[in-house]
């Protein structure tokens, strides 16, 4: 039987992914790789994160989307046409002089590391009830998703484990170069684009989204940054909560006018497969983490 979607409905990556979390997971995800200084400056110097941040957010978006949710040839295609700009791009070191391939292995790695590990922190501190296992099932569904920038399955930590021993390891490369400082900053106190100003009512009035993110990092990365003083961790994590049961009680056609529009009919060609395949799509896809709404054989 043909693939419906990459990642499947019975996969712990759908219960991660459709979790509103996300989004805090996401800009989470942009802070810790800011701490990469070679990684960072890919970012400083080939794309417009200055000037339009929620746009790397949502492009973010659709490609996690589309390697989650699509059909396998809209997941090829779009991993064809990031690999295809990664590969023309280019980094210029001026510390060292020298100029580096943004599809470096390594820099692919971090970004991918540090956006998976991300998500999934994030949404199991909210409160998604995933246990160790399916933690590591999340990992190792990741690997996949790896495969179309251009990482090769076998060198992406596939269990909690693994991504821990990583970012051990690339500890001692970290640091808070300016730019990283600048993009911390400016993520702490975004000022919400229009289309995703109906998301304010998910977030605590006490607690700004960017700083929430902030607060989510692990304690080693707050500590490396020092932007904000530090708060009880029990608030962070109430605040998370709150921040989480308030979005996901958005309907799903309110709470997908964030995405971009061909996020958006990527989405609902993926309901209609779906349903045409036999799952109960009237709660729409986040309906479907519930496993009464599976075919019976599924």
């Amino acid at each position: 039987m043909a693939e419906i979607s990459v990642q499947p409905p019975q996969s712990a990556t759908w219960q991660v992914h459709l979790d509103r979390s996300m989004w805090v997971g996401g800009v989470r995800g942009l802070m810790l790789q800011a701490l990469h200084p070679l990684a960072m400056l890919g970012v400083w110097q080939n794309s417009g994160f200055q000037e339009d941040p929620f746009g790397r957010l949502r492009r973010t978006a659709d490609f996690v989307g589309r390697v989650t949710f699509g059909s396998p040839q809209e997941a090829d295609e779009i991993g064809r046409r990031v690999r295809g700009i990664h590969k023309a791009l280019r980094i210029h070191d001026p510390e060292t002089g020298r100029t580096h391939r943004v599809d470096d292995p390594e820099l692919l790695l971090w970004v991918h590391c540090a956006e998976v590990s991300s998500y999934l922190e994030v949404a199991r501190r909210g409160g998604l009830g995933l246990s160790d296992r399916q933690a590591d099932r999340y990992l190792r569904e990741q690997r996949r998703s790896a495969t179309y920038v251009g990482l090769h399955l076998d060198d992406v930590p596939g269990s909690c484990a693994e991504m821990a021993a990583y970012f051990e390891r690339m500890r001692p490369a970290l640091r808070v170069t300016p730019e990283a400082a600048s993009t911390v900053r400016f993520l702490m106190w975004p000022r919400l684009p229009h289309e995703l100003r109906m998301l304010a009512p998910g977030k605590p009035a006490y607690f700004p989204f960017g700083a929430l993110c902030y607060y989510t990092l692990p304690g080693w990365a707050r500590q490396m940054y020092g932007a904000l003083p530090e708060v009880p961790q029990a608030t962070v994590t109430a605040a998370l909560k709150a921040f989480r049961l308030g979005l996901n009680a958005l309907p799903e056609t309110v709470h997908d006018r964030a995405f971009m529009p061909a996020t958006r009919q990527m989405l609902r060609a993926s309901r209609e497969r779906l349903g045409a395949a036999g799952y109960d799509v009237s709660k729409g896809l986040k309906g479907l983490t519930d496993p009464r709404r599976w075919p019976q054989a599924a």
